[in-house]
């Protein structure tokens, strides 16, 4: 059967519905406002989950309130630490949203930024044996990380599928990212000693675990979380989102004083806009040469008196960065 076609006045209709609900839904927290006491005072929290227009916000007491965001706040997301009011039934608004240290984002489909998660100080990115390691996508995720100035370690996942020599050729493969300063973390989640010394590296720290799909993300977040379901029915209980709990960016606390950030974005994340200048900062081992090549644009593709060249053929870049280097700035817009 074709599909039918809508008239314009049809569509003028539908959007004049959308319309209208956006309204009522901008104005939720402002109605909310009226409620408040003139006696109670702002207080700081931070979001731990986000669904639609409901937050959940932490105080600093550990108690987990439910908000909605004022209008014109801009738009929270998990991790945030933002300024909210008590209202009635033990409620509140969200009125201001406090600087970020540093914020996730990926391009939506119009091209522009889509925050995903602030204030992280973590970005762990998974591989594992099956399926094959995109090394271009492991550098597309470090790029991002030195771009917003948070912390990036390499996690190798379900190392018990491969033994002996097999598993020393696959750690010998990401080697030169240790030599360049990315922490290696190996595990196994059929190892428990493996998933306590990564628990002890995220300790203190807001992660994120990002990764291609099946690098085994789902079932190294329950090892890294065993009261996971406790946390999920606290924070349903105490915000009325019931099911959408669990499909909803959540930030759930980690031993050790740490915080893992489970969001659904982050499964199609793609690097956002950026120029070549940018894009060879993320390469971190490329600074020391930096400025030395014959020409100011140079590429670092074909050109004479190339310093990155030089490196490479001298052992002090490996050649697999530069050809993920390549690749991103070919794939970039003109």
């Amino acid at each position: 059967m074709t599909k039918r076609r809508l008239s314009a006045r049809q569509i003028e209709r539908i959007q004049a519905i959308q319309e209208r609900r956006r309204e009522r839904l901008a104005t939720r927290p402002e109605l909310a406002l009226s409620e408040l006491d003139a006696e109670t005072e702002p207080e700081e929290g931070r979001v731990v989950v986000r669904h639609g227009a409901n937050l959940a916000v932490e105080d600093a007491l550990g108690r987990v309130v439910h908000c909605l965001a004022r209008q014109n706040i801009g738009h929270p997301v998990c991790g945030d630490r933002v300024v909210w009011q008590p209202i009635a039934d033990d409620q509140g608004v969200v009125t201001a949203i406090l600087p970020r240290t540093s914020v996730l984002s990926r391009p939506d489909f119009n091209g522009h930024d889509k925050p995903l998660a602030a204030n992280l100080t973590r970005l762990a990115i998974l591989i594992a044996p099956e399926p094959e390691p995109s090394g271009y996508l492991v550098d597309q995720y470090l790029v991002a990380a030195e771009g917003i100035g948070v912390e990036a370690i390499l996690v190798g996942n379900k190392m018990d599928l491969l033994q002996g020599p097999a598993r020393a050729d696959f750690r010998q493969r990401f080697q030169h990212y240790a030599a360049i300063g990315y922490r290696t973390f190996w595990i196994s989640v059929l190892e428990p000693e493996s998933i306590r010394e990564l628990t002890a590296g995220l300790a203190g720290q807001t992660s994120v675990l990002v990764g291609q799909s099946g690098v085994g993300k789902s079932s190294l977040v329950k090892a890294l979380l065993p009261d996971q379901e406790i946390q999920i029915g606290r924070l349903s209980k105490a915000t009325g989102l019931g099911r959408h709990t669990t499909s909803a960016a959540t930030c759930y606390r980690l031993s050790g004083d740490g915080s893992l950030i489970d969001s659904p974005g982050v499964r199609s994340f793609r690097l956002g806009a950026i120029d070549r200048v940018g894009l060879q900062q993320g390469f971190r081992e490329f600074q020391p040469y930096l400025g030395r090549c014959r020409f100011g644009d140079c590429r670092h593709d074909q050109e004479p008196e190339c310093a990155i060249l030089e490196a490479v053929s001298e052992g002090r870049i490996a050649p697999e960065r530069l050809a993920s280097f390549r690749n991103l700035l070919s794939g970039m817009r003109a």
